[in-house]
């Protein structure tokens, strides 16, 4: 008969007690919480030439394509100041339980104005690691059934840098209307060793809350989450899960590139 160590299950028990307790969200408005569903977001797999297979509630991603990224550098003699240019697109169709389906065509341009240190022999060097200035201009386009009379564009801008004013802004807009998506986060850090603030964006139009995205959570299990408002009509939930989607493939792909 196996042995049971209850010191050890205790502890263990008491751990993801602990870990469970620490988990938190992004802070959401009080209407977006008393009227959205919540679904917990399956970034499924990623092979090559592909996007992430996100699906989440209704919605998935049925296909994908990711192109070749490109980059030019430039800089001086001794390359302690360079600019690099990189773009790299993507596209993706997004179906719900319907017939219905959102396509959508990106593209990510990232400029980064940099200083680097200059080694003259091993362990020493002159000058400094400095980036100057890093432009993230983001651009998606989403249109239903590829229905380009209907088209919304998704745009996220932005700026930092030693030499340069912070800017973070992202909308939606179908030239008619217009969807802010605003930062939000966890609020104040857990005390575990464990814990991050979470970071997300709620979309408002008119102050009027519709959805959030949680594309970062303040602990491994508790990732990617999306609130998604129930009075809203169908086409419209499809497209804002479409601009969630689009928004979470850019963030992983980040995160996937801070890791290597």
């Amino acid at each position: 008969m196996p042995v049971i160590h209850f010191g050890k299950l205790a502890i263990a028990m008491l751990f993801i007690t602990t870990f469970s307790r620490a988990q938190k969200s992004i802070i959401i408005g009080d209407s977006l919480a008393a009227n959205a569903g919540k679904f917990n977001v399956k970034p499924g797999s990623k092979g090559l030439g592909k996007m992430w297979k996100i699906h989440f509630g209704d919605y998935g991603v049925v296909t994908s394509k990711l192109g070749w990224p490109t980059e030019k550098v430039k800089g001086n003699l001794l390359s302690t100041n360079i600019e690099t240019k990189s773009t790299i697109k993507f596209s993706f169709v997004l179906s719900d339980k319907s017939t219905d389906t959102a396509w959508v065509s990106a593209a990510n341009n990232i400029v980064v104005k940099a200083l680097q240190s200059l080694e003259l022999f091993p362990n020493f060097s002159i000058g400094t690691d400095e980036i100057l200035q890093e432009s993230k201009n983001f651009s998606a386009f989403i249109t239903i059934d590829q229905d380009t009379a209907n088209t919304w564009a998704l745009f996220m801008n932005q700026t930092r840098g030693t030499q340069a004013e912070e800017v973070n802004v992202a909308f939606l807009t179908s030239g008619q209307r217009k969807i802010i998506l605003s930062p939000v986060n966890s609020g104040k850090k857990s005390a575990s060793p464990f814990s991050v603030q979470a970071e997300g964006y709620e979309f408002f139009e008119n102050g009027h809350s519709l959805c959030a995205l949680q594309y970062f959570g303040d602990m491994v299990m508790n990732s990617n989450i999306v609130w998604l408002n129930k009075e809203l009509d169908p086409k419209m939930k499809l497209i804002l899960s479409a601009a969630m989607t689009t928004v979470l493939q850019v963030k992983l792909s980040e995160m996937a590139n801070q890791a290597n």
